[in-house]
C-alpha cells in the first residue's frame, strides 16, 4: 500500500510521461481493477475500513486521530483464525483506544493488547513516517522512530533527521530548504537515495520475510509519494514542468460550486495547487517519488523471483487514496471526484487457478474493504458475513465471476474535527458526508440541508459539471438516494451473531419452556408442553403451615 498514489499516475493506467514498468509487470501477470473504490479519503479512515473489512460508518474511527474502538475485529484477527500470521512493516495511521482498553483491563505491552493497540497486526516495525514539529511539540512522537535511528546511525546529524535530510534540500550556505515548503518541492532530498524513506522500508520487508516461514499476510505499507513532495536525485531531475499534465477544471465548475465544494476549492491547500508554479514545482517531484516507488518494486520482485517466493506470495498493489493536485481547484484528497476516493489496485494471483485472467483488467465495482475477505479466503477461513462487509475478490481473479455483488461503491466523510467544520459553520452532525456511485452516476450527500451533488461519469468522466440542481435529473438523484438508504439501513453493528445463528434462534426457544399466547394446552405440539402436562403438587399451605 502505498500513501496518497493517484490511480491515474502508473503508466499501466494510462500515465503517457511516467513509466512505472515493474508496477506495469505486476499488472500483466494479474488483475489490474479500474473501479477501485477507498471509503474515504484520507488517511486513517481508509486505513481502517481496508483492516477491518467494514465501512466507516460500522467501524467508527472516522478521521485521523480517531481510534479504531476496542472490540472491532481486523483482519489480523479473522487471518490468525485461519491459521495465518498477520504482520505490520511500515504505516498503518492507526491510534489505540486507550481508554477503552484501559476499562477492559488490556495491558498495551501484552499480546493481546499490543495486538489491539496495533490495528490487529504483529510488528515487525512500524513507521508512520510523519515526524513534523510546531510550537506545540510534535505532531507524531513517535512517527519515523527505527528510520530516525537508522539514519542517525548512517552519520545524518540532526535532532530530526527524517526533516532535514529525508525531506528537505540544501542550498550552498547549508541552510535546510524545507520540504513543507512547496517551493522546495523541485530541489533534490539531501540524502543518499538509498538511505532515503521508500527503499529502507522496502529493504524492511524484505527483512520480514527473510525472517518468516508461512503462511503470512505481510501489510508493506510505504509513506510516500505522500506530501512532503521532495525526492532525492536521480529521481529529482527526471521530470519537469513539460510532463506536467493539463489540470483537470474549469472556471464554471468554480463558480457554479456547490457551497460545501466551494469551501473545499478554497482551503489554503486549494488555493495554493491553483497556482501552475506550484503544480509545476510538485508534480515533478510527486512522479519523481512514485518513479522511485516503481524501482523500488522491481527491487522486491526481483527478491521474489530469486528465493522463489513469486511462486506462493499473492501480491496487492493499492493505495490508501489519490491527491486533487490542483484538480477541481483542490489539493489534498478530501472530496470524492475519482483523483481522490478511486485508487490502483493490482492483484497478482500465483495460483494456476489464476491462469486465465492473468493480464486483464476488470471493471468490476471494488471496494477496500474487499481485500480482508479476500484474504481470508486465500487463507482457507470462512468469512464472518455478520461482521465483514466486503466481498471475497478471488472469485473475479481466478476467472469465476466478473463483477462483485454490490450495486453501487460507498465513500464517506467525517470533517467534523477538522478546521472545515468550522469554516462551513457547521455543527459535529452535520459535518459530514456521503459519496455513493455505480458506473454510470455518482451522487455526493452533504448533511445540514444542502442539495446532493451529481456527476454524469459516462458522459462527463473529468467530473466538471454537477447535475445535482437539475429537475431533469430528478429521478436519478432519487434512486441513487435510494441506494444510499439502503445502504444506511444494513444491520451494521449486529455482530455477536451471526446469521445462521439468527436463524436458529427463531426457534431453539421453542424447546426450551416458552410458551406465549397458547390458551389450552391442546393448542400446543404435545412435545414442547411436556413438561408442563402431568405434573402434581401440594397446596401451598402444606409446605407453610399456614391456613
Amino acid at each position: 500500500m502505498f500513501d496518497q498514489l493517484r490511480w491515474d499516475y502508473l503508466s499501466c493506467y494510462g500515465h503517457p510521461h511516467l513509466h512505472t514498468p515493474n508496477i506495469d509487470r505486476l499488472a500483466a501477470r494479474g488483475v489490474r481493477f479500474d473501479k477501485a473504490y477507498i471509503q474515504s479519503p484520507i488517511c486513517g479512515s481508509s486505513r481502517m475500513s481496508t483492516y477491518t473489512g467494514r465501512y466507516v460508518h460500522s467501524h467508527g474511527a472516522s478521521w485521523n486521530g480517531i481510534p479504531l474502538k476496542v472490540g472491532e475485529t481486523t483482519m489480523g484477527d479473522h487471518l490468525r483464525k485461519a491459521g495465518m500470521d498477520c504482520w505490520l512493516v511500515g504505516k498503518t495511521h492507526m491510534r489505540a483506544d486507550a481508554e477503552g482498553m484501559a476499562r477492559l483491563g488490556l495491558e498495551p505491552d501484552s499480546l493481546i493488547g499490543a495486538r489491539v493497540a496495533e490495528c490487529g497486526f504483529d510488528v515487525f516495525e512500524r513507521d508512520d513516517g510523519m515526524l513534523p514539529e510546531g510550537p506545540d511539540g510534535y505532531y507524531d512522537p513517535d512517527g519515523a522512530k527505527e528510520y530516525n535511528k537508522y539514519l542517525s546511525a548512517k552519520g545524518y546529524d540532526s535532532d530530526n533527521p527524517w526533516h532535514d535530510f529525508a525531506n528537505s534540500g540544501l542550498d550552498a550556505e547549508g541552510n535546510v530548504l524545507s520540504g513543507w515548503f512547496l517551493k522546495n518541492s523541485s530541489q533534490p532530498a539531501n540524502i543518499a537515495e538509498e538511505d532515503s524513506e521508500t527503499p529502507y522500508l522496502t529493504g524492511r520487508g524484505i527483512e520480514f520475510m527473510e525472517a518468516h516461514d508461512g503462511p503470512w499476510c505481510c501489510h508493506l505499507s510505504f509513506i510516500k509519494p505522500h506530501w512532503p513532495y521532495v525526492v532525492p536525485e536521480p529521481y529529482a531531475s527526471m521530470y519537469g514542468p513539460e510532463h506536467v499534465l493539463p489540470v483537470v477544471r474549469s472556471e464554471a465548475e468554480r463558480q457554479n460550486a456547490h457551497p460545501v465544494l466551494s469551501a473545499f476549492m478554497g482551503t489554503k491547500v486549494g488555493e495554493a495547487f491553483s497556482r501552475q508554479e506550484v503544480r509545476e514545482a510538485v508534480i515533478p517531484a510527486y512522479m519523481g517519488l512514485i518513479k522511485q516507488a516503481d524501482d523500488q518494486m522491481g527491487r522486491l520482485f526481483a527478491w521474489l523471483e530469486k528465493t522463489g517466493r513469486m511462486e506462493d506470495t499473492m501480491i496487492v498493489l493499492t493505495s490508501d487514496h489519490g491527491d486533487f493536485l490542483g484538480d477541481h481547484w483542490m489539493g489534498e484528497k478530501t472530496f470524492f471526484q475519482d483523483a481522490s476516493v478511486k485508487v490502483p489496485l493490482i492483484i497478482y494471483d500465483p495460483s494456476p487457478e489464476a491462469e486465465a485472467t492473468r493480464g486483464t483488467v476488470s471493471d468490476a465495482l471494488v471496494e477496500s474493504i474487499d481485500l480482508a475477505p479476500t484474504f481470508l479466503d486465500i487463507a482457507g477461513g470462512e468469512a464472518s458475513g455478520h461482521i465483514l462487509e466486503g466481498h471475497s475478490l478471488l472469485p473475479i481473479l481466478r476467472g469465476h465471476q466478473v463483477e462483485t455483488p454490490r450495486e453501487v461503491a460507498i465513500s464517506e466523510y467525517d470533517y467534523s474535527a477538522s478546521p472545515m467544520a468550522e469554516k462551513l459553520n457547521a455543527s459535529v452532525r452535520d459535518a459530514v458526508m456521503f459519496m455513493v456511485a455505480n458506473k454510470k452516476w455518482k451522487l455526493i450527500h452533504c448533511e445540514g440541508g444542502h442539495r446532493p451533488l451529481l456527476f454524469d461519469l459516462e458522459n462527463d468522466p473529468n467530473e466538471l459539471t454537477d447535475l445535482g440542481n437539475s429537475a431533469e435529473h430528478a429521478d436519478i438523484i432519487a434512486k441513487m438516494y435510494d441506494h444510499l438508504f439502503t445502504w444506511a439501513r444494513r444491520p451494521s453493528q449486529r455482530t455477536t451473531r451471526s446469521e445462521q445463528q439468527l436463524i436458529d434462534m427463531r426457534t431453539n426457544s421453542r424447546g426450551r419452556g416458552v410458551v406465549i399466547g397458547i390458551y389450552d394446552e391442546n393448542d400446543a405440539p404435545l412435545d414442547l408442553t411436556v413438561k408442563y402436562r402431568g405434573r402434581k403438587a401440594r397446596p401451598y399451605q402444606d409446605h407453610t403451615g399456614k391456613e
